[in-house]
Formats: structure tokens, C-alpha cells, sequence
């Protein structure tokens, strides 16, 4: 591992770069899914490599292989000052990197059992044992449920004198009841949509999501929902499951505060921010309940690691306080142009891809208004989303829509009418702006979101988003069809 390491970084700096980075990676990652009581895959990979980063004449070059000899790692280097000097013939500004001292250190994510060491039968026992619980409810058409988890060890080093070594473990699951009538698809998926809950730690995460539990409870939720009324149309109070709310901030909160994105240096996948740099410090985002933190040391986060991909320490770094915006998420590059050092949160997606602005654990503070129970009970007329189904946002992370999977109307405190493809929709600033209660830590989640997307080649990020359950005032909330 050293020699790589000296070969590369020699070779960099022999021809004439100003700074390099070599990132080491190895990453092994498992999965069972079941449907309707049945293994339906089992799924292993493993892929390892490693990649050189440098700048020559004021860009930069970078350049892989998954070749793990010392003779390539040299030649990656010369490739990746091949790239840098092709790419400072069309440069408009030099790359300038902040003066954040070299680290050096190890970290690994805490873990009380080893999601590789638990076998095979032990994990399909809890999934079939979910299927039969979702299959004793009449009606159900399809049963689905999966485990995943994954082992990331990354070496940094660079010509500075930075060199790390992590470990990051991750694992999850989640469960899915569909209901198929003439006319309506309905489902229900626990702990939350899109492929369950993910975390960084062991096999421990998986236990604790009690997916047998909550089995029959989604699967007589979605047979409900052939039969319910359609949600109704209009301006009302919303309050925002946990899990929907994450999902919220992720696309109206951690998106727009990438500054990659503000600068213009990125536009891919629903596009810039319209948090431009005259909004830092002073613009408001939400009322003076919402305070947003990135917080790469968030335990149980996907965003949550000991340095980030230019040797950044995890840092936890205030987004909006009582809701006004104060800070982006910066990488060594772009955080001088706000003068500051980066907070960082620049990640790769595996050794053969270069480093961008990622969110870490972009998470909203707990309030103080006690439980869920408790905000349904000091609402008067409203409704009671759960559970993303469907998002779009504008380029400008502006103008949203979400739908969820299922919805209750709220009468003199209570939850009543169960409602069927709620949708509802807002403008970003003008959304937060009417918050108006947060539950407190009782209710708050760490949520995984395995499955983000950006750049070009296109990289999947692993983040992170918690929340508890909020009540916001005057949105508009329509009716979709699935």
C-alpha cells in the first residue's frame, strides 16, 4: 500500500504538479430480496482500485485503474498530468485550495455485529418471516422485502502529507406491500420508500427495524387504501412524517447548498440553486424554527466518516440558524470563494471517479413540541402525510412537488379520514417559512438515502438526512394518480 502510495505521488511531482492525491479503495457490498415468499436474488460484489488526483498549470487531472501494482500507480499519475495539461489549455480561472492543515489518522464506523459474519439463513429468516406477516392480510398482490449491506476500506494521501484509513460499514433493509383493484396500485413500504432505511453501522440496524413487526400493519394499510377517498384539493396545514420531511430537506435544503452548484460547476440532475452568494448571511429560509446543521459525524449517518475525500476532518457546520442561511457545503476548491476552509463534504463514489460537493447528514434539529401524537392533538383542521411516493423539483431547487403514499385528514386533534394519493407542493423559501411546530428528539430519525445522484459520469452518493415530524401552515395540497 505504501509503495503505491510513493510511487505515485513521486511520479505527480516529478512532472511538475503543484499538489496530488491518491485514493485507495476497496469496497464489497451484499443483498437478499424476497418476493411473495421466495428468494428472489442474492447479489454480491466487489470492486477495488485506486485514483490520482493532481493539479499542473492551475487544473485539474485525474486519472484510475484497478490495477493494485506500484509500476500502474505511476502510470495513473502520468495520465492524470496528461488530463491536468489538456484541461489548463481551456481553464478560465487557476484552481486555488484552502490552507486546511494534512490529517492523518484512522476511523472506523462503530459496529456491534458484523453484517458479513450473520449468515445467510438468519437474514432470510427475517425476511420471510416479514412476507408471511404481509401475506396473512387478504388482498395483497405482491410482497417484497430486502437486505443490504456493505464494507468500504479507503487510504488517502497526498503530497501535503495527508494520509488516512477508513473503514465504513454499512447496512439495511426495508419492506413492501402492494394492492392491485380495477382501477388503483397501492403500496405501503416500511421503514420508509424507496428501498428502506440504510445506516452506517452492523447487523445490529437490521434488528432494530423489527421488519416482521410492521409486516402486517403496511399490508392492511395498502388493501385500505383500494377503498380510501381521494385526498382533497386546497390550501391547508400539513404535518410531515419523518421520513417524508427527510426526504424534503434533501431536495429543497441539501441540494441548493452544494456550492458547486451555486458557482455553476455542476448542473446535472435537476440543475443550479437559487441560493446565490449575496443570500449568505441574511437571506430567509424558513421561519425562526428551522435550523439545519451538515453533520458528517451524526451517528448512524450515510454521510458520516472520518475525513472526506481531500483529508476534510468530519465536521458538524450550521446550514440555517433560526432560519436564516448561513453557510454551504464547500470543498477545498470552492470555500476560498466565500473565504472560508472547507467544511468538508467532497466524496467520491468508488476509486474511479474525482471528488464533488456531496451532502453529508443534512438534518433539521429536533423542536420542542413534543411527539407526533402531540402535533396531531394541537391541530385543529389539517393532514397527516407518511412516506415519499414521488418528487419533482426545478432547476433552481425551487418549485417542488412530493406525493405520498398515504395520508390522514386531521379533525379537532385527531387523525380520521385515511386518503388516498395525496400530493402537495411549494416554493422552498416560501414552504419553510411556514413552519410553525417541530417534534422533539423523542421523534427524531436518522435517515439513509442510498441513492443519490450527481455529475457526469454519473456518481450514486450515500447521505444522510434526520428529522422529526413538523407542522407547516397554508400548503397547498392537491390529488395525484399512480
Amino acid at each position: 500500500m505504501q509503495e503505491l502510495i510513493d510511487r505515485a505521488l513521486d511520479a505527480a511531482q516529478r512532472s511538475g504538479a503543484s499538489y496530488a492525491d491518491i485514493r485507495i479503495v476497496e469496497r464489497d457490498g451484499e443483498s437478499l430480496t424476497v418476493k411473495n415468499g421466495a428468494l428472489e436474488s442474492a447479489e454480491a460484489s466487489r470492486t477495488a482500485g485506486l485514483g490520482v488526483r493532481l493539479l499542473l498549470d492551475g487544473a485539474w487531472g485525474f486519472a484510475s485503474s484497478a490495477l493494485l501494482e506500484p509500476d500502474e500507480a505511476e502510470r495513473v499519475a502520468r495520465e492524470a498530468t496528461d488530463v491536468a495539461r489538456a484541461s489548463a489549455s481551456a481553464r478560465r480561472d487557476d484552481v486555488e485550495l484552502d490552507d486546511t492543515p494534512p490529517a492523518r489518522g484512522q476511523y472506523a464506523t462503530p459496529v456491534t455485529e458484523d453484517p458479513f459474519s450473520i449468515s445467510l439463513d438468519e437474514k432470510l429468516r427475517i425476511l420471510l418471516e416479514a412476507d408471511r406477516e404481509m401475506a396473512a392480510v387478504p388482498g395483497v398482490t405482491i410482497r417484497e422485502g430486502s437486505l443490504d449491506w456493505g464494507r468500504e476500506r479507503k487510504t488517502f494521501a497526498s503530497s501535503e502529507g495527508a494520509h488516512t484509513e477508513q473503514e465504513i460499514v454499512e447496512a439495511g433493509g426495508g419492506i413492501e406491500a402492494t394492492a392491485v383493484n380495477d382501477s388503483e396500485v397501492q403500496l405501503r413500504s416500511y421503514p420508509q420508500g424507496s428501498g428502506g432505511q440504510l445506516v452506517t453501522g452492523g447487523f445490529e440496524a437490521v434488528r432494530g427495524l423489527d421488519l416482521p413487526g410492521n409486516g402486517r400493519r403496511i399490508a392492511e394499510e395498502a388493501v385500505a387504501l383500494l377503498d380510501a377517498p381521494q385526498c382533497p384539493a386546497g390550501e391547508m396545514t400539513v404535518i410531515l412524517e419523518s421520513s417524508q420531511l427527510a426526504q424534503q430537506v434533501h431536495e429543497s435544503c441539501g441540494h441548493p447548498i452544494e456550492l458547486d452548484r451555486v458557482l455553476g460547476m455542476e448542473a446535472s440532475f435537476a440543475g443550479t440553486s437559487f441560493l446565490t452568494l449575496d443570500k449568505l448571511e441574511g437571506f430567509r429560509y424558513g421561519s425562526e424554527l428551522v435550523n439545519i446543521d451538515a453533520d458528517a459525524t451524526a451517528a448512524g449517518g450515510l454521510g458520516t466518516f472520518g475525513w472526506d475525500d481531500e483529508g476534510i476532518p468530519a465536521q458538524n457546520v450550521p446550514i440555517v440558524s433560526a432560519g436564516e442561511f448561513v453557510g454551504y457545503l464547500t470543498s477545498r476548491e470552492t470555500a476560498p470563494r466565500i473565504g472560508r476552509r472547507s467544511m468538508g463534504s467532497s466524496r467520491a463514489w468508488g476509486w474511479n471517479r474525482i471528488p464533488l460537493i456531496r451532502m453529508t447528514n443534512i438534518s433539521l434539529r429536533p423542536g420542542s413540541d413534543g411527539g407526533l401524537e402531540d402535533l396531531i392533538s394541537d391541530t385543529s383542521d389539517g393532514i397527516y402525510l407518511e412516506t415519499n411516493r414521488s418528487w419533482s423539483i426545478d432547476d433552481r431547487r425551487l418549485n417542488f412537488q412530493f406525493g405520498t403514499q398515504v395520508g390522514w385528514l386531521i379533525k379537532n386533534g385527531r387523525r380520521t379520514t385515511l386518503v388516498r394519493n395525496p400530493t402537495y407542493t411549494g416554493i422552498t423559501p416560501r414552504f419553510w417559512a411556514g413552519c410553525d411546530a417541530i417534534a422533539d428528539a423523542s421523534a427524531w430519525v436518522q435517515w439513509g438515502v442510498p441513492n443519490c445522484g450527481k455529475g457526469e459520469p454519473m456518481q450514486t452518493g450515500h447521505v444522510g438526512h434526520g428529522a422529526s415530524p413538523a407542522r407547516f401552515r397554508n400548503v397547498q395540497v392537491g390529488v395525484g394518480r399512480w
